[in-house]
């Protein structure tokens, strides 16, 4: 670790701001954001209020059938529009992205010093950076807020409870889908809240699951001291290696990042698919006794997932990552299926111990590896 040079002659370091400028990231996005599907007052406000009572009911049952959380409190969830998703997700980068970097300066305190170059013309230069990511980021967010349905956000303070983690629900995609699959609308707004439940009951049981992602974030995204040619190089080595590497996009990260960036980066996909597929699975498992028509939902949801697209969709998809998202959700599940056929959820819960308890990549397939290592 370096030691920072302190007193009165120590030169202060220069702060280059934040990579995206996460205000204008807010004002692109909820200016780009579409308003939803038509609805009455009387309509949006009924959405709302079910909404709100769905995510309440739905705690008691996902805590019985994951054993976790008992006890805990039942904060309530916030129910938003579109517009109100593109303020919340920025904000959450905001805070996800501060403490990563945070943790980052935790691990080494590096004053930073400029060995040349004029500060003022650095610090120009990283605003109008940041401020251009900006632009990028609330183009990518306005379209993201019409695709999701909700989320649980554990690096954003819930103003009911003044804890870090809120649910939120976003009406208009929820009322979109909804009609589109032509379903009964109270038990898919309930069939939704099982899902993101069940993701708060994961942190508000396990604390420490944020933590392990702000650290690995922290790696992530940290600034390496590796050279253009240091890159190039090590990429060139990589590629004539005769080591197995990744296919496609993951392939492509493992090349470009450093083994301890790459790393982190598969803890933080692991953790993904663990998240999204034990949702599911307790999805299912509560939704029988729950919600009447789960079946029709499950195979029109399933459809709508898995549905050819238009060109531009399919690419944006492909770039941000959605369909990365959907292997994940279908991974995850089959891994939590086969271990809590094999052993039960009380014992399947020994994953929620420890970053070492969680599953690695060639256990996610293959989930009698996992039981054998850690049962």
């Amino acid at each position: 670790m370096r030691v920072p040079v302190t007193g009165a002659d120590a030169a202060a370091p220069r702060d280059p701001g934040p990579a995206i400028d996460w205000e204008v990231a807010a004002g692109i996005g909820r200016r780009l954001a579409r308003g939803g599907p038509a609805m009455t007052r009387y309509t949006r406000d009924q959405v709302y209020a079910e909404l709100a009572e769905a995510s309440a009911r739905a705690e008691a049952p996902v805590r019985e059938v994951t054993g976790l959380a008992d006890g805990l409190a039942v904060p309530a969830a916030r129910v938003i529009d579109r517009g109100e998703w593109v303020g919340a997700a920025a904000e959450s980068m905001r805070s996800m992205t501060g403490a990563a970097a945070a943790a980052a300066a935790d691990v080494d305190e590096d004053p930073g010093f400029d060995a040349g170059g004029d500060a003022d013309d650095g610090g120009l230069m990283a605003t109008l950076t940041a401020k251009a990511g900006g632009f990028q980021a609330g183009g990518l967010l306005a379209f993201l807020s019409g695709a999701i349905l909700g989320q649980y956000d554990p690096f954003t303070e819930d103003p009911s409870t003044g804890d870090d983690g809120v649910l939120l629900l976003v009406a208009p995609n929820i009322v979109a889908v909804e009609r589109k699959l032509k379903v009964v609308p109270s038990d898919f707004r309930l069939w939704v809240c099982l899902h993101e439940v069940t993701h708060r009951v994961q942190f508000s049981a396990n604390p420490w699951l944020r933590d392990y992602m702000v650290d690995n974030l922290a790696t992530l995204t940290a600034a390496g001291e590796e050279t253009t040619t240091e890159l190039v190089s090590r990429v060139v080595a990589a590629v004539r290696s005769d080591k197995p590497r990744e296919s496609g996009v993951l392939g492509v990260m493992q090349l470009l990042q450093s083994p301890e960036q790459y790393d982190a980066f598969t803890n933080l996909m692991m953790l993904g698919t663990l998240l999204e597929g034990h949702a599911d699975h307790v999805m299912d498992a509560v939704g029988p006794a729950h919600v009447p028509t789960v079946a029709q939902i499950r195979a029109g949801f399933d459809a709508r997932r898995t549905a050819p697209r238009n060109p531009i969709a399919r690419v944006m998809r492909a770039l941000i990552g959605m369909d990365a998202k959907l292997a994940q959700y279908i991974r995850g599940k089959a891994f939590t299926d086969h271990v809590v056929d094999a052993v039960g959820m009380e014992r399947f819960n020994t994953i929620w111990t420890a970053p070492d308890t969680l599953p690695r990549p060639d256990e996610i397939d293959e989930p009698d590896r996992w039981i054998a290592r850690v049962l």
